[in-house]
């Protein structure tokens, strides 16, 4: 990379005004040739990328041990732009895909980085089992309440009375509560933040990484032009202003309050509300094949 000197009445030689820049300090795990990206103009997935990339570096794990999977939509998009080992399956099956690969390299870092659609609506049968499992994966579901790369189309979390391309008169459907939805299937850390709280995101997505166990992130983010649009949210700029005005961060809120409403007077609850340990499906499958190891050599 080269920049040039404001004055250029001092250009001689072009050797003379070519200086050497330094790289950005994330170019090593962002693949330089997809750049730029294909999201919208306020989207933010831009935001939550940036984080998860920021949480591999700072997590001190080999890049070549971490591994991304993602499934179909606007931010299954991610696998392709991180410079790491990565999966693109096919709609919902993220889930199922990096549970095969951690139960036959359970020493890989599984990230599953997908959306709302992806996640809990196709693919909600495989998250519902992998939490119950306690599958030692990371799932981080971007949750911006459509499809928004196929039309807009109103999903599994998109909230009650909103627009979309299939609910023109609002939706009537109450959705999930996905925090609430991963904590009673099973998941050992469960927490929500908008893509404004990007250093939360960060430090939510590095824990993600430190646990044993079933790890899940909703990360509430700006769909400007499939939902924004629709339902009159503004710019995602504007949309941004709305999370620092209506977030309330409370650690111990009770699952049951954690719903998102579209009333402009709602509040966004945020935080990182559940924080265990116990025993994953690799912990207790290690432990079943030592146990009928040690009976066979009881019987020699």
């Amino acid at each position: 990379m080269i920049q040039k000197p404001e004055d250029k009445s001092k250009i001689g030689d072009v050797e003379d005004f070519l200086v050497e820049v330094e790289e950005h300090p994330l170019d090593c795990i962002l693949r330089q040739d997809r750049i730029p990206h294909i999201w919208c103009p306020g989207c933010g997935l831009g935001p939550a990328m940036t984080c998860y990339v920021k949480a591999i570096q700072s997590s001190e794990i080999p890049q070549n041990r971490q591994i991304c999977v993602s499934g179909i939509g606007c931010t299954g998009r991610v696998a392709g732009y991180v410079n790491i080992d990565t999966y693109h399956t096919t709609h919902g099956r993220p889930i199922p895909f990096a549970t095969g690969l951690k139960i036959a390299k359970p020493e890989l870092e599984i990230t599953v980085f997908s959306g709302d659609g992806d996640i809990m609506a196709i693919g909600g049968n495989h998250f519902i089992h992998a939490a119950r499992r306690n599958i030692d994966i990371n799932v981080i579901c971007v949750n911006n309440f459509n499809y928004g790369m196929t039309g807009g189309q109103g999903g599994p979390t998109t909230p009650q009375n909103s627009k979309t391309s299939t609910t023109p008169y609002g939706a009537l459907e109450y959705p999930f509560n996905v925090p609430r939805m991963a904590a009673v299937c099973g998941a050992v850390y469960v927490a929500r933040w908008t893509s404004l709280h990007v250093r939360q995101m960060e430090k939510a997505m590095e824990r993600m990484m430190q646990k044993n166990g079933f790890a899940f992130l909703e990360i509430v983010a700006p769909c400007p032009t499939g939902f924004g649009r629709p339902n009159k949210l503004g710019t995602g700029i504007e949309e941004m202003r709305h999370y620092k005005d209506s977030v309330v961060i409370d650690h111990k809120a009770p699952l049951t309050d954690l719903d998102l409403e579209m009333r402009k007077d709602a509040k966004i609850v945020c935080g990182n509300f559940i924080d265990i340990e116990k025993p994953t499906f690799s912990d207790l499958q290690k432990g079943q094949i030592e146990g009928l190891q040690a009976k066979k050599e009881e019987k020699k």
